[in-house]
């Protein structure tokens, strides 16, 4: 299969407030490397999910890929051109629901058809389709406000499928709901995907999500974060969460945890020495 993103020594700092510091292995900084030289090559129509403590860099790489952040250093690629601004080949599904308040649920998914000049005609279509896809056909006319945290976020994940794009960047998109409608949404998001040649690279903090969803898993270390291990995930598709409950899950889910835990510990001690050092 053909290589759709190619991250080539991806680095990234961030420069802290005037009189803020942090200790960088010991030596104290006005910088924090998030990201210290991130190589990954992700291929055509992937499912990808990336796991990794908090604070690794998870959500920056996401923000570069999208063009939404520059590297401080390394470049990534998509089609084999280099990413340095937001693009119609992608699209963006954050951890909050970032609709607009002002939208329905119909006028909220056209946006992005709309941003692109397509007729009013085509645009209402597309979202039709898209609202009866994700079971909110008789919802078209609310407002985000009159719908569930659930509802709200099919309707996010809509509007970055309404422009077909590529690329589907996920920001820990089901974080904020409850157990039951995170599968619901886990298993709509697999449907949705086999059904199309879209690219997705997934952020969370679930390893049970990580391991359902992916193709592979990419394990990242603490800050600053770099690719410790891929993992391939040998499940087959189509899956359903009966899945969950098999041999071959809880495999898959040892192997994940297992290139996690350290990672997890040393950025729970790191954490530590940074509040001792606050104080």
């Amino acid at each position: 299969m053909s290589e759709k993103i190619k991250s080539d020594q991806v680095k990234k700092k961030f420069k802290l407030k005037e009189g803020q510091q942090v200790k960088n292995d010991g030596i104290v900084s006005n910088e924090v490397e998030v990201l210290a030289g991130v190589d990954l090559s992700i291929v055509k129509g992937e499912f990808l999910t990336i796991v990794g403590p908090s604070g690794c860099g998870k959500s920056v790489f996401l923000d570069i890929i999208g063009g939404l952040t520059n590297a401080t250093s390394g470049t990534i690629y998509l089609d084999g051109k280099p990413i340095d601004k937001p693009t119609l080949k992608t699209g963006y599904v954050f951890q909050q629901y970032a609709l607009f308040p002002w939208r329905n649920a119909l006028s909220n998914i056209e946006f992005g058809l709309e941003m692109q000049h397509v007729p009013r005609e085509e645009r209402t279509k597309v979202a039709k389709k898209l609202l009866s896809t994700f079971g909110l056909s008789d919802f078209w006319d609310r407002f985000p406000y009159q719908l569930s945290g659930g509802m709200q976020q099919r309707v996010a994940i809509a509007r970055a499928l309404a422009t077909n794009p590529d690329v589907l960047l996920m920001d820990e998109p089901f974080a904020a709901l409850d157990a039951q409608t995170r599968e619901i949404l886990q298993n709509e998001l697999l449907r949705i995907w086999e059904g199309t040649g879209t690219t997705v690279i997934f952020v969370t903090h679930s390893i049970d999500e990580a391991i359902f969803l992916a193709d592979r898993v990419a394990v990242f270390t603490a800050r600053p974060g770099i690719v410790k291990t891929m993992i391939d995930i040998d499940l087959p598709r189509p899956r359903d969460g009966n899945i969950r409950s098999t041999n071959e899950f809880a495999n898959n889910r040892h192997k994940v945890w297992d290139a996690l835990k350290g990672e997890v510990l040393k950025a729970q001690k790191d954490w530590e020495l940074a509040s001792v050092y606050a104080k």
